[in-house]
């Protein structure tokens, strides 16, 4: 009976050494729980109160320093640009100025280029950033993106240039060619050939201000503000009489095809301008006796049914590195020829701004020696096409076979123009 007693006794003491143990950890985990962390301590008890709301609709980069140089906060461009690694400020010279900052309480700012994240290239960003000191304990630094400002500068500057550089040609040549003919006055001969020259130069000028007219109408203007359903078989003919002249003088021979009941939904006028320019290029730099063609044919796409308009040539083609830049303002793959045939330089980027307003683009497929196809591809006018989804001018979406790449081949249904 008393071994019972001692059982039962020692039983009540273990349960009682139990439920003081449970009650003790349980008390500590409520401690526990109820005492901030670091992260919250950095959110919500260092911030000043507004600070993180106000961070997050900044359009900067912002990271936001404590004393020992920790990140209490950073915006998700901040890691995106690649300033923030493990917590820590990884662009030195930026660690740099919010020390000092953070010393004597001065904003300073400074412009850093620093290489692009997960890239091989030896491109760099180009960032501006501002220090700042935000209470008594904390930095802020803001950090902003200037590689696309930058670029635009260039282009800016590199145009102004060019303008400045292809005027002055046109108006010396008619500046010096005046005097030539207050200077000839009693020679009828070199009057006349003067003259001759001081039109040519003259109409390049002319030729000249409208392209540059032309590619500030189309970057600034919406041309779907004007959009209309335009026929593409218009299109083409108007582009192959504007250069019918040139290509009867080299006995070229044009040709069209496929261009029946196709419509473009888009401002009628620049569209024009853009086939017309692609048209005339490919005569400008073909060869005598050539063939010029130009063809059309719907396409499948996912946001709706497209229209390619091929323009090929037989010229002398482009080159893979020139490839890459024949839609640049001003640039010439051949400078020469394209003074020769009065050529600015602006044609193939008015095409290109052309095809990304009305939502398309321009392709070139060009072959040294053999030739070139440049390719334009714009929504199809839907709403205005009476026709079966099998019609003869359809193309799956899966076949992306240039066509006519190789200068020989017959155009589709062509019709020789004289």
């Amino acid at each position: 009976m008393d071994v019972n007693a001692a059982v039962a006794a020692a039983a009540a003491i273990a349960g009682l050494c139990t439920g003081v143990i449970a009650m003790l950890a349980f008390r500590w985990s409520e401690r526990d729980q109820a005492r901030p962390t670091r992260t919250s301590l950095h959110t919500d008890a260092v911030l000043p109160p507004g600070v993180d709301t106000v961070l997050s609709v900044l359009r900067s980069s912002a990271v936001v320093l404590d004393e020992s140089d920790s990140v209490v906060k950073a915006s998700s461009a901040a890691y995106a640009l690649g300033l923030v690694r493990g917590g820590k400020l990884a662009v030195e010279p930026m660690l740099h100025m919010a020390r000092d900052t953070r010393r004597d309480g001065e904003i300073r700012q400074v412009e850093l280029d620093l290489p692009r994240r997960g890239t091989g290239r030896g491109e760099a960003l180009a960032v501006s950033a501002r220090v700042a000191p935000l209470g008594s304990r904390l930095v802020l630094l803001l950090v902003e993106d200037l590689t696309e400002a930058r670029r635009i500068e260039a282009v800016r500057r590199d145009f102004v240039a060019n303008v400045s550089h292809e005027l002055k040609t046109p108006v010396g040549a008619l500046s010096l060619l005046s005097e030539a003919v207050m200077g000839a006055s009693d020679d009828p001969e070199a009057v006349e050939r003067f003259a001759g020259r001081m039109q040519i130069e003259a109409t390049r000028l002319t030729n000249l201000v409208q392209e540059l007219i032309d590619l500030s109408r189309v970057q600034n203007d919406d041309p779907l503000e004007d959009a209309e359903p335009v026929r593409v078989d218009e299109l083409v003919a108007e582009a192959i009489d504007r250069s019918r002249h040139p290509a009867s003088t080299k006995q070229i021979t044009m040709a069209a095809g496929g261009t029946a009941d196709l419509h473009i939904w888009g401002n009628r006028g620049q569209l024009a301008a853009a086939l017309g320019n692609l048209v005339e290029n490919a005569v400008n730099y073909s060869p005598a006796r050539t063939r010029v063609g130009v063809a059309a044919r719907r396409v499948s796409a996912p946001g709706g049914d497209l229209i390619e308009i091929a323009v090929t040539d037989q010229g002398i083609g482009i080159s893979e590195k020139d490839r890459e830049r024949v839609f640049e303002r001003f640039y010439r793959v051949d400078p020469a020829r394209s003074r020769a045939t009065g050529g600015t330089g602006l044609g193939l980027a008015i095409v290109k701004h052309v095809a990304a307003s009305h939502g398309g683009e321009v392709t070139v497929w060009s072959s040294e020696g053999q030739g070139s196809t440049f390719t334009l591809r714009l929504p199809e006018a839907g709403a205005v096409r009476d026709r079966s989804s099998t019609g003869p001018n359809r193309v799956d979406e899966d076949d992306d076979r240039p066509y006519d790449t190789d200068p020989n081949s017959e155009i589709p249904a062509p019709e020789v123009l004289p």
